[in-house]
């Protein structure tokens, strides 16, 4: 019987990236054995098929390849370099793939103080959990090339595809670029849909027709869904956790000195949100923030569309 050369793999942090990534790593024929500090998170996971471990040294001990989709850096630098981190279980060969989305200077000093003993690759995703579910996800790999060669299999277990973009830290800068584009394409989905249907056009009309012309994007087509039933929960990227990254693309351009009008225009919309209990939300509910400074009621029928 011929051994199967597919490594074992781990993941830190079932949230809603990693429980959307680990049924498609379990289709693919891939061992996964996976922790988080969520009980139920946990339950799901197993339920999922996933074999749950009691701590990241657990998850170090029986996988070969370990990716961490975490909220904080507090929670990477724990499950690195504490007590019961990957580092304790003193594995060789083990390689993290950093899958989050933190400020450059935080993944360096976690890979810093991590090597020898273990190889962390900067792989920011790409896409948002309901993309994560039909596996597609782009992955921003970066690091030591031939542990992304390794990696590979891997990768193609839950995402379309994936690039090598050299060294250490560009997968984090080919990630801020990218979101600053998702952030500034969300407002303005939204801010075209109320637009839209403050002028008597049917939503769904809306998002059928602009979306199949020059006007339409990536995120009026994955947002717009959601902003013409007006219904943002259950979120595939939570406002408050999306209020972090704009933070750090923010820090980041500031640092090179690079103007970043459009996005800094779409801050305020954002805040908006969370400040009116949104957090929990989808990033989409920037649409009823905006229906809200139109005063768009939304609940009254629409005189100028035609009935069924």
């Amino acid at each position: 019987m011929p051994v199967d050369p597919r490594p074992s793999v781990g993941l830190l942090g079932l949230g809603i990236m990693g429980s959307a990534m680990a049924p498609n790593l379990l289709a693919a024929g891939f061992d996964v054995v996976g922790f988080d500090i969520d009980a139920a998170r946990m339950q799901a996971f197993v339920q999922a098929g996933g074999t749950a471990a009691a701590s990241p040294r657990a998850v170090a001990q029986a996988a070969d390849i370990v990716i961490s989709v975490l909220p904080s850096v507090q929670a990477l630098e724990a499950v690195v370099l504490g007590t019961d981190g990957l580092l304790s279980a003193g594995r060789s060969g083990l390689v993290l793939v950093e899958a989050s989305t933190f400020a450059l200077e935080d993944k360096q000093r976690v890979h810093d103080a991590a090597l020898p003993r273990l190889t962390v690759l900067d792989c920011p995703l790409s896409g948002t959990g309901a993309q994560a579910v039909t596996r597609d996800l782009l992955v921003y790999a970066s690091g030591d090339a031939a542990a992304i060669a390794r990696c590979a299999p891997v990768f193609a277990g839950f995402a379309r595809a994936h690039h090598d973009l050299g060294a250490f830290g560009n997968g984090s800068k080919m990630k801020f670029v990218a979101n600053l584009l998702v952030s500034i394409h969300n407002v303005a989905a939204a801010e075209a849909m109320v637009l839209g249907m403050k002028a008597g056009l049917d939503a769904q009309d809306i998002l059928r027709v602009v979306g199949d012309g020059a006007g339409g994007s990536r995120m009026f087509s994955v947002r717009g869904p959601q902003m013409v039933a007006d219904r943002y929960e259950p979120p595939t990227m939570k406002l408050s956790i999306w209020q972090k990254d704009m933070h750090i693309i923010g820090e980041f351009a500031g640092s090179l000195g690079c103007p970043t009008p459009l996005l800094d225009a779409c801050a305020p919309i954002y805040d908006a949100a969370v400040a009116q209990g949104r957090g929990g939300q989808d990033t989409a509910a920037v649409c009823a923030v905006l229906a809200g400074m139109a005063q768009l009621d939304r609940s009254a029928p629409n005189p100028d569309k035609d009935p069924a």
